[in-house]
C-alpha cells in the first residue's frame, strides 16, 4: 500500500510525534473516548441551556402580585402538560427555607468539563494538525499552550471589569467586552489555523461562563442560605451580583452555540476577515437574545428582530457570496480534468479513499471519497468550499498543497468542472 511519503515525499508535512503514551494517541481509543466526550456534553449542555434560558424567561415573565408580608416580589402562574402551576419570586429569601432546595450547577460544571475534554482530544493532543498554521514557527506544544492561556487570561480580563466601576455602565461595558472578544479573535487568528481560533473563542465565553456559576452564583446563593439560617437577612449584594452574571451568561449563549457548530459553515471561519465575521454573528446573536429578553418583561419592540434576521441574511451572503455565472471563454481555458485528478490524487486522496493511506486515519472524513475527477465534480460545492473559497483542507496543509495548485482547482471548478 502506497503511503503519503512515497506519494508526495519532497511536500508533505511529517505527522507530528506525540509524546503521549500510544494508548492515547490510538485511533480506536481516542475516536471512542471523542464520541463520548461529545455525546456527553451534548447531554449536559442542553440541560444547562435549558435551565438558563428557563430562568431569564421565568425573570422576565414574572409579575407583580398582590402580599401584604411584602416579602414576594412578583408570581408566575403558568399552565404546561395538563397541568397548572405558580411559580413565587422572593425580594430576598422567604422566612424559613423548605427541606428540598434544588440548586442548579452541576449542568454548568459538566457542561465545561466535557467541552474541556474535547478541546484536549480533538485540538491540544492533536495541536500539529489542528491548531498549527502551515509554515508557521509555532509548536504544538507552544499551540496548545497558547489555547490553554486563552481560557485563563479571557476569565481573569472578564472577571476584573465585572467588578469594576464599568459595572455600572452596563453599555460600557457589554461594547468594551465585544470589542475585547474580537480583539482576542483576531490574534488568535493570526497564530493558529482559522478553525482553532474560532474555537477557542467559544471555549473562552464558555469558560466565563461556568466560572460565572462556580465563583460568583453558587458561592453568592450559599452565602444567602447560610445568612437565612442563622435568622439574618441576606445580603442583596449576593443577588445582585448572580443576576448581573446570570444575564451576561444569557447574552453569551447564541454566539457560543454557533461557534460549537461553526466547523459546518468553513467559509465563516475561513473568509479572510474571519474576527469581523465572528463580531458580527455575536451582535446579531445577542440582538436576538435581547428581543427575547424585552419582549417576556412586556416591553414589545417591532424592529430589533426584524433587523437581526435580515442582517444575518445578509452577513451570510456578503461572506459566503453568490457563485459566478460560468464563463464560456473560461471554460474553454478551464485545466483539464486529468491535471485536477493528479493534485487531487497527490493532495486529497490519501485521507479521501475507502482505505486511507494517511497515519491516524481509519475512514475518509464524512464519508467523502475523492480519488477521480468524476467525483471531484460530484462533490464541487464542498471541495470549492474547503479547499477553493478557504484554505482549510486539506487539514493543517498536512499534504502540502500549494497555492498554484488551489489556483488550479478553483480555475476548473468556477468553470463548471469539465470532465
Amino acid at each position: 500500500m502506497l503511503s503519503l511519503r512515497t506519494l508526495c515525499p519532497h511536500l508533505a508535512r511529517p505527522r507530528p510525534e506525540s509524546a503521549l503514551p500510544h494508548w492515547l494517541t490510538d485511533p480506536w481509543i481516542t475516536d471512542w473516548l471523542h464520541l463520548l466526550a461529545r455525546w456527553f456534553h451534548l447531554v449536559v449542555g442542553a440541560g444547562w441551556i435549558g435551565t438558563s434560558f428557563y430562568f431569564n424567561w421565568l425573570n422576565n415573565n414574572i409579575r407583580p402580585v398582590e402580599d401584604p408580608s411584602k416579602r414576594l416580589a412578583g408570581a408566575l402562574f403558568a399552565v404546561h402538560g395538563g397541568a397548572f402551576y405558580q411559580v413565587s419570586k422572593f425580594k430576598g429569601a422567604p422566612e424559613t427555607l423548605p427541606k428540598t432546595l434544588h440548586w442548579f450547577k452541576w449542568e454548568a460544571y459538566l457542561t465545561w468539563i466535557s467541552g474541556l475534554t474535547l478541546l484536549l482530544l480533538v485540538y491540544w493532543m492533536q495541536a500539529g494538525v489542528m491548531m498549527v498554521p502551515a509554515g508557521s514557527p509555532l509548536s504544538p506544544a507552544a499551540a496548545a499552550g497558547l489555547g490553554v492561556l486563552s481560557l485563563v487570561l479571557g476569565w481573569g480580563v472578564y472577571d476584573l471589569l465585572c467588578r469594576s466601576p464599568l459595572v455600572r455602565q452596563p453599555r460600557l461595558l457589554a461594547g468594551l467586552g465585544l470589542l475585547l472578544l474580537t480583539g482576542a479573535a483576531y490574534g488568535l487568528g493570526e497564530l493558529l489555523t482559522p478553525r482553532a481560533a474560532f474555537i477557542h473563542v467559544g471555549a473562552m465565553m464558555g469558560t466565563m461562563m461556568a466560572l460565572n456559576v462556580f465563583f460568583v452564583i453558587i458561592p453568592g446563593q450559599r452565602a444567602m442560605v447560610e445568612a437565612l439560617s442563622r435568622g439574618e437577612e441576606p445580603d442583596p449584594r449576593h443577588g445582585q451580583a448572580g443576576s448581573l452574571r446570570s444575564l451576561h451568561n444569557n447574552y453569551f449563549t447564541l454566539p457560543v452555540l454557533f461557534i460549537m457548530v461553526s466547523n459546518h459553515f468553513p467559509f465563516t471561519y475561513g473568509h479572510p476577515l474571519p474576527w469581523a465575521v465572528l463580531a458580527g454573528i455575536t451582535v446579531i446573536a445577542a440582538g436576538v437574545r435581547h428581543w427575547f429578553n424585552m419582549s417576556g418583561r412586556g416591553e414589545k419592540n417591532a424592529w430589533i428582530l426584524p433587523v437581526s434576521t435580515v442582517s444575518m441574511a445578509g452577513l451570510a451572503f456578503v461572506v459566503h457570496g453568490p457563485r459566478p455565472p460560468i464563463d464560456a471563454a473560461a471554460a474553454a481555458q478551464a485545466p483539464a480534468a486529468t491535471v485536477v485528478e493528479a493534485i487531487v490524487h497527490q493532495r486529497c486522496t490519501p485521507c479521501h479513499t475507502e482505505v486511507p493511506t494517511f497515519a491516524g486515519i481509519d475512514a475518509p472524513p464524512k464519508g467523502l471519497i475523492l480519488r477521480t475527477a468524476q467525483q471531484v465534480h460530484d462533490n464541487a460545492a464542498i471541495v470549492h468550499a474547503q479547499a477553493v473559497a478557504t484554505p482549510i483542507m486539506p487539514l493543517g496543509n498536512l499534504t502540502g498543497m500549494t497555492d498554484e495548485e488551489r489556483a488550479t482547482l478553483g480555475r476548473w471548478l468556477d468553470a463548471g468542472a469539465p470532465l
